[in-house]
């Protein structure tokens, strides 16, 4: 009993300390979203999705770099896929299929990150792509299957 007590009050002391400790001093807080490009962006390659699978993938994706030249790909704004499946992973790729090596790993896949929403979106690099990676591919890895894919030119 007497442990809880001493836990509960230094929640208490916590909370108070939190609550006296902040002030609101009306300055303005400037929120950078640093997943987003910075001044222009300028497109290196492009390509047109192609549906797979059934799916209702289509829209235009953009690799390209902003003014301080990090790279991104660019998700147009007419950018649709089905979401309901689960995760739909975002690939870079050697050719328009995917060809998983989970026992080796392959080195004509790069994983990029999820689709998160329909309409525009921009997945941020970590650095320029390799040469050899020519296209997008769109993977749902719930159903197995390919659900669109993009060769960037």
């Amino acid at each position: 009993m007497k442990k809880r007590f001493i836990l509960l009050s230094s929640i208490f002391s916590v909370f108070a300390f939190v609550l006296i400790g902040c002030s609101d001093d009306d300055s303005e807080t400037i929120t950078i979203d640093s997943s987003m490009p910075v001044g222009d962006f300028v497109v290196d390659r492009q390509g047109t999705l192609t549906a797979e699978s059934g799916t209702p993938t289509q829209g235009t994706l953009q690799l390209g770099t902003d003014s301080e030249g990090t790279y991104f790909l660019r998700f147009s704004n007419d950018f649709t896929t089905e979401l309901s499946t689960g995760t739909v992973a975002i690939y870079f790729s050697t050719s328009s299929v995917y060809t998983a090596d989970p026992a080796n790993g392959n080195p004509d896949l790069m994983l990029l990150g999820n689709v998160e929403a329909n309409g525009e979106m921009f997945v941020k690099l970590s650095g320029e792509p390799a040469a050899k990676f020519s296209h997008v591919i769109l993977w749902c890895a719930t159903a197995n299957i390919p659900f669109g894919n993009a060769e960037l030119q």
